[in-house]
């Protein structure tokens, strides 16, 4: 079974793309995970591709369709310019610090972007993100953590002609395409702008003068029709945080959305999976499937590409919208039936007020483009 998919996926994009392409990503899901040598290994031998990156994940993503936790194989390929391949590591050191091998250290061109698939187990994504920051400020990142493993160990990652279980593994894209990020967090605010008045790391005490629990339960019932309130139990509620604070109309795009995971009655204290700090302007958000329609469409209204990576979350899907394959059919209705290829992430990176960050129930794209 898996060698006749790679067989037909492989002589499909052979047929439309040649020999030789710059970089190939290959995708396979649970099914087909302990066949991916071979899958490489074919894959090589057909196209023959200058970089080849790639993982086993939970549910692959084609050209106007999502294909969930069944066999499936996704191959995207294209000519980009030039490219580096990256395959980190990441060492845990004696002050609780990270130490990254594999970077770069001189890259030959000037990097448009990073295209990065990580094992979420073995490699501190976030604090890459930070480090990355400080030495290729603005560069912007797109992938995901693998969904493809339930433990470590578990995962599968493509690095060239190797598959290993750790680290990460991706590109850096040259000057030879341009490359649009699209980055959806399906999010809605409600309310309005606040300022955070009292924080310590992940707990918000105060906004505006007033115990953060008791600000958001009043802004709920201000603000939030009956239906609202009642998809709070599946949905849970957000907090979005102003990356820039010298925007003076912030819209979707400039908002931080993170996690509300707790709240503290006996000090009015609300805790979020992220550091808030103090002087911060949050608001209130919330996610439905309406609202994650309505604002990637509204994305990607008047873009154009000519090929796009999808890195979309394992909580979208048919486990948010009623209809399978939304996030990869409305890219198709807004594109065209362009080649795209990508996965169902558990954790989606990409740039957000033009600093990198993991997200939840968002779909992060890579727009390609000739220049």
């Amino acid at each position: 079974m898996a060698s006749l998919a790679t067989g037909e996926v492989a002589g499909a994009v052979y047929e439309a793309i040649g020999d030789r392409p710059d970089l190939v990503m290959v995708l396979v899901t649970r099914a087909h995970a302990g066949a991916l040598e071979d899958i490489v290994r074919t894959v090589s031998k057909v196209l023959n591709p200058l970089t080849l990156i790639g993982a086993a994940v939970e549910s692959v993503v084609g050209t106007g369709r999502e294909i969930e936790e069944t066999p499936a194989i996704s191959l995207w390929a294209g000519r980009v310019g030039p490219l580096t391949p990256v395959a980190l590591d990441a060492v845990r050191l004696a002050d609780d610090s990270w130490h990254f091998t594999g970077w770069p250290g001189h890259p030959v061109f000037e990097p448009s972007a990073l295209v990065l698939l990580t094992d979420p187990f073995t490699f501190p994504v976030d604090e890459f993100l930070c480090w990355l920051h400080t030495v290729q400020p603005g560069l912007p990142v797109l992938g995901g953590n693998i969904s493809g493993g339930r433990g470590p160990g578990g995962n599968r990652l493509v690095v060239g002609d190797r598959v290993v279980a750790a680290g990460a593994t991706g590109v850096l894209i040259g000057q030879g395409v341009d490359i649009q990020t699209v980055v959806s967090q399906g999010s809605r605010a409600y309310g309005h702008p606040l300022t955070v008045t009292r924080s310590d790391r992940n707990l918000l005490y105060e906004v505006a003068g007033v115990p953060a629990m008791e600000c958001m339960v009043d802004q709920i019932k201000n603000d939030l029709t009956a239906d609202d309130i009642a998809g709070i139990e599946s949905n849970g509620l957000f907090v979005g945080r102003l990356i820039d604070e010298h925007v003076d109309e912030p819209g979707p795009g400039d908002y931080l959305i993170r996690t509300v995971v707790g709240v503290d009655r006996s000090t009015g204290a609300v805790a979020v999976d992220d550091r808030i700090p103090l002087g911060s302007t949050i608001r209130f958000h919330l996610r439905d499937a309406q609202t994650a329609d309505r604002e990637l469409g509204i994305l990607l209204h008047g873009q154009t590409a000519g090929a796009a990576m999808l890195f979309t979350c394992n909580g979208r899907g048919t486990r948010l919208f009623d209809e399978a394959h939304h996030d990869a059919e409305i890219l198709q209705r807004s594109m065209g039936s362009i080649p795209v290829g990508g996965f169902f992430a558990v954790g989606e990176i990409g740039p957000v007020g033009g600093r990198n960050f993991v997200h939840a129930f968002t779909a992060s794209m890579a727009l390609f483009c000739d220049r």
